[in-house]
């Protein structure tokens, strides 16, 4: 096998390798308030309490389960049954969270929620996964700052849209020459 078959292989090849220490086990925080701030938003989702994203700013909050994380954006509900085995969270933008005023705002906040995992949906149904990480960090720097975008983990972006982490810092590394990296080595 010649070095560019062998870097094909390697691009394509997906890792058996499930690392131990993902940074949803150790967070990694720039200050104490963050740490804080996102130890409490966590320890109100276990509560099952219910929250709404504000509306009226651009922020929002990716909630960690399991095996996947979800968006939930402006005027989405977080909390409540839905939100019980949340592992993680990491808040977006300067991050507002109310109580639901009435029944008709818990149920309209309820179907916001769905439409951003509705919109993530639409992108992870495409079978290219680095197609999937374009789109997503598409979406994400339409809505936030490109410093926020930025800051944001790769294994974030990878959970929410089911690739591996190193698909996500392939994607940012090589930005618009992806294409030509994939069709000139492969």
């Amino acid at each position: 096998m010649d070095s560019k078959q062998r870097r094909c292989y390697q691009t394509a090849m997906v890792s058996a390798y499930c690392s131990e220490t993902s940074f949803l086990d150790k967070p990694t925080m720039r200050d104490g308030n963050q740490q804080s701030h996102k130890l409490d938003i966590l320890a109100s989702l276990h509560s099952r309490k219910v929250l709404v994203v504000n509306s009226r700013r651009r922020n929002g909050l990716l909630v960690f389960k399991r095996y996947h994380a979800e968006f939930a954006g402006p005027g989405a509900i977080v909390g409540g049954d839905y939100d019980t085995d949340c592992q993680f969270v990491i808040p977006i933008g300067n991050l507002s969270l109310l109580d639901p005023q009435s029944h008709e705002d818990r149920q309209k906040a309820y179907l916001i929620r769905r439409q951003w995992v509705r919109l993530v949906k639409q992108i992870t149904e495409n079978s290219v996964p680095v197609q999937r990480v374009q789109k997503i960090l598409e979406q994400f720097e339409q809505y936030f700052p490109a410093e926020v975008v930025a800051a944001l983990p790769d294994d974030a972006f990878a959970m929410l849209v089911g690739v591996l982490p190193q698909t996500v810092a392939t994607v940012r590394r090589l930005g618009g020459d992806l294409e030509d990296y994939f069709d000139d080595e492969c």
